[in-house]
């Protein structure tokens, strides 16, 4: 296998993707306030929480799963059809594998942690299609990068 680079400015501008989608998804008018119904979190312990140490953690996971990610969507597929050549290097092909990804792992993981933690349906849909949506613009960005 020839040399692969890193695209490191790709991975983490992406991985700052999941920060804004959250910041729309989980705004009040959006499914913010039934997110927080569905969790039980309140305004008041949402007061006590550092943005900092929090902002700095979702950033640094987000940096694991972007990586992640690229090299999936550059690295893998068979010799013939290596997905780093000029014909997969597309927005649309990204995004596929970053939806792909949030339905065949995020959507087993979190629906599998709420069904133990007994939250409704509507904590796991809430939660998942955010997931699915943020992979999908963070892989599609990730492969649409100008090389």
């Amino acid at each position: 296998m020839e040399n692969i680079s890193m695209n490191w400015l790709a991975i983490l501008v992406s991985a700052l993707i999941p920060l804004v989608i959250g910041a729309i998804w989980y705004h009040p008018k959006v499914f913010g306030t039934a997110w927080m119904h569905a969790t039980g979190i309140t305004e008041a312990k949402i007061k006590t929480m550092s943005p900092a140490k929090v902002y700095v953690l979702a950033v640094l996971l987000s940096i694991i799963l972007s990586f992640y990610l690229y090299i999936n969507v550059l690295i893998g597929g068979p010799d013939e059809m290596r997905h780093g050549q000029e014909l997969f290097m597309t927005f649309k092909h990204g995004a596929a594998h970053g939806a792909f990804l949030g339905v065949f792992v995020a959507f087993p993981v979190l629906a599998t942690n709420a069904v133990f933690e007994m939250k409704s349906a509507k904590y796991i849909f809430i939660n998942v299609f955010y997931w699915i949506v943020s992979l999908a613009l963070l892989g599609g960005v990730l492969n649409g990068w100008p090389v």
